[in-house]
């Protein structure tokens, strides 16, 4: 009889994870899988609201994964088999990554061309991660010309629901490039499972030859160096059918223990062997141990797979050390897939959320269809409800594979019902629309009239009032719209570009200001710290604040006077043996200052003030999950290191959002974000 090994042992605990596996389960998974060679929404264009095309944007293509019902069974059963699943991003030899081509600069001309060399010329195995990653830049640079389109038209004085969308005819390419790639794959894997098959034959053909072996009458050492030709020819055969490995296995090993008891091979030679075994499969768990530090958890478990199949390979360890080194493997195991099956009950969840948002977002449009609109107005205001929801609709993720097309057809039948109730509306009401016209030429005179006097206070508030009233009468007819707003707005710019230009030359104080920032740039250049830090420190305080409070200069001059007391006072600040976040706090505070003179800094405030909350908060996420990971470590060998490189890691990022809070009290305290 033979000895039932512990690492199959899990097949009896694990089986009935495996029977509850229904078709059912099967499918939800296998609707989570994206097949890489479909090109999907991605492929359309988005078109004008009021046809509401609302098009969701599709994920980045991936390779299908198994569920987690298969991947328990797969820590045994698959222990002998390498796994079919591709690693798209990387391929991994002994440690060395080699990074994947970076199509991000080629035009979708570049990427056609390439998808057709690669799809004509190398096999379908060795190009997914390319096609995957060439479709992605594709229909990124599609979308972003349409958008450049649009918003073109939109500039040029077009209406949103007027816009028509261009086809690009490389998509038509693409797509048939993708198609035939799709062909070639499926006829490699037909040839795939053939040599499954043929390794399956040669296998079984080894196994009659280590049978011989015990029949020879030659030597003993012959006859072993035969056993280790025949053991390495069987480790370089490919993979074989799934349904046939536990069979093939156990059969192998069954043969070579009969050879090894028939020739008594020295006891010596087979625990340095068995040892060596063990050192390999040490680092096997240190290697799966590691990867539950691994932040994707789909690629944790592509890469178990193979670590899975390397097990295999490896052979016996002395008996003494076979269950605990096979329960610390599977500790490692568990935890994995633990983390893979939690990941697709999460997408689950948020599926189902989604779902629940569109439904609300479809409430909403249907909603507004219900109601009786009868003017302009009340029909803009609500166009604009329904572009926001459709905006709103494109941020929300996919729902379950089983209502998502549904749910999308509603919402677009509704957007597109009240499309076509406003249009109907506007085609009755043309007579408005000339009047609305005829009170749009008489402000154009009326700016006209403005456009050359010199009273700058009283004309531009008369104009900002005119461009009040204007933006208060209703629609023109299409033809006219632009015309007339063309002409209304070079009356407008023709004021105020005079104006901007007599303020720029007006005040000679500016003179002052810019001889008395001089003063202080070359009182920083020849600023000599000293030993004494911190008086260094409230000097150049002080003269930070002698700069804010000096006035305009000339405008030639704001660049390269800003530019000169930046670069100065950052030198002095560097200088200063002071932390590295103080610094970076008086640098901001410096630059804080400096956009002061600047009209449009407020926007750009504010954007950074955004960013600097959505790093706080990735930081802190950041922080927490880290805490989480640490208590993962206390089983791995080098807990010690990884505990304290992931402290320094959340010391660090504690500093950061220190630092970052300090910026936003800084911004809110200027005013620049008002």
């Amino acid at each position: 009889m033979i000895e039932k090994n512990p690492e199959e042992s899990v097949l009896d605990e694990q089986s009935g994870a495996k029977d509850k596996a229904t078709g059912t389960e099967e499918t939800t998974h296998a609707e989570k899988a994206i097949d890489a060679d479909s090109p999907g929404e991605a492929a359309e264009t988005e078109k004008s609201p009021e046809k509401s095309e609302v098009k969701e944007k599709k994920r980045p293509a991936r390779a299908r994964v198994a569920s987690p019902e298969k991947v328990e069974v797969n820590e045994t059963e698959n222990q002998d088999q390498g796994s079919d699943t591709e690693l798209d991003h990387e391929l991994i030899l002994d440690d060395i990554v080699l990074p994947p081509v970076d199509y991000s600069g080629f035009s979708k001309n570049e990427l056609v061309n390439t998808l057709g060399l690669i799809v004509e010329n190398r096999p379908p195995a060795e190009i997914r991660s390319d096609i995957d990653r060439i479709k992605v830049f594709f229909y990124k640079k599609l979308k972003q010309e349409a958008e450049e389109r649009k918003n073109k038209f939109l500039e040029e004085g077009g209406k949103i629901e007027e816009y028509r969308s261009w086809v690009d005819p490389s998509e038509a390419r693409i797509k048939h490039l993708l198609e035939k790639y799709k062909e070639k794959k499926s006829d490699y894997n037909k040839v795939q499972e053939a040599e499954k098959y043929e390794n399956l034959k040669k296998k079984y053909e080894i196994i009659d030859k280590i049978k011989e072996l015990v029949n020879r009458e030659e030597s003993i050492n012959k006859t072993f160096h035969e056993f280790r030709f025949l053991q390495n020819e069987w480790h370089s055969i490919g993979i074989v059918p799934q349904n046939s490995l536990k069979d093939l296995w156990e059969n192998y090993h069954h043969n070579v223990e009969i050879f090894y008891d028939y020739i008594k091979i020295n006891k010596e030679l087979k625990d340095l062997d068995l040892k060596k075994n063990l050192e390999l499969k040490v680092l096997l768990c240190e290697k799966a141990e590691q990867l539950m530090l691994e932040p994707n958890p789909v690629n944790a478990f592509r890469f178990l797979q193979d670590f899975h199949n390397q097990w295999r390979e490896i052979g016996p360890v002395p008996q003494e050390s076979k269950n605990e080194i096979w329960e610390r493997f599977k500790e490692a195991t568990s935890q994995i897939n633990k983390r893979h099956h939690e990941y697709f009950e999460k997408q689950k969840d948020d599926q189902r959320k989604n779902l629940e948002s569109k439904i609300t977002l479809c409430e909403e449009v249907e909603a507004i269809n219900l109601l009786e609109i009868k003017n302009f107005r009340d029909f803009d205001d609500k166009a604009d409800k329904v572009v926001a929801l459709q905006k709103m609709w494109r941020t929300i993720g996919f729902a379950p594979k089983k209502q998502n097309n549904k749910v999308y057809q509603r919402f677009r039948d509704a957007c597109d019902n009240f499309f076509e109730k406003k249009r109907g509306f506007y085609a009755d009401n043309k007579e408005i629309q000339q009047t609305n016209l005829q009170k749009k030429i008489e402000l154009c005179i009326q700016a006209e009239a403005l456009q050359d006097s010199t009273d700058w206070k009283a004309t531009s508030d008369a104009l900002i009032k005119l461009q009040k009233e204007w933006k208060e009468i209703g629609p023109v007819p299409r033809k006219q719209s632009e015309k007339s707003w063309k002409r209304f707005r070079k009356a407008c710019d023709q004021f105020f570009n005079k104006k901007t230009e007599f303020f720029a030359e007006l005040d000679t104080s500016y003179e002052d200001n810019l001889k008395a920032k001089i003063a202080i740039i070359e009182s920083l250049e020849s600023f000599e710290p000293g030993t004494d830090v911190q008086a260094a420190f409230d000097h150049l305080k002080e003269l930070q604040r002698k700069w804010t409070e000096i006035g305009f200069v000339p405008f030639n001059k704001k660049e390269e006077i800003t530019n000169r007391y930046r670069n100065a006072l950052n030198k002095e600040f560097d200088n200063l043996k002071i932390a590295d976040e103080d610094k970076s706090i008086l640098k901001y505070r410096t630059k804080l200052d400096n956009l002061k003179t600047n009209p449009k800094a407020s926007r750009k405030i504010h954007n950074e003030r955004e960013k600097f909350f959505t790093k706080i908060k990735q930081l802190e996420s950041d922080i927490v999950l880290w805490e989480n990971n640490i208590g993962f470590f206390t089983k791995s060998v080098n807990a010690d290191n990884m505990i304290k490189e992931v402290e320094e890691k959340i010391e660090n990022a504690k500093k950061m959002i220190k630092t970052l809070e300090e910026k936003v009290k800084m911004i809110d305290l200027s005013g620049l974000d008002d």
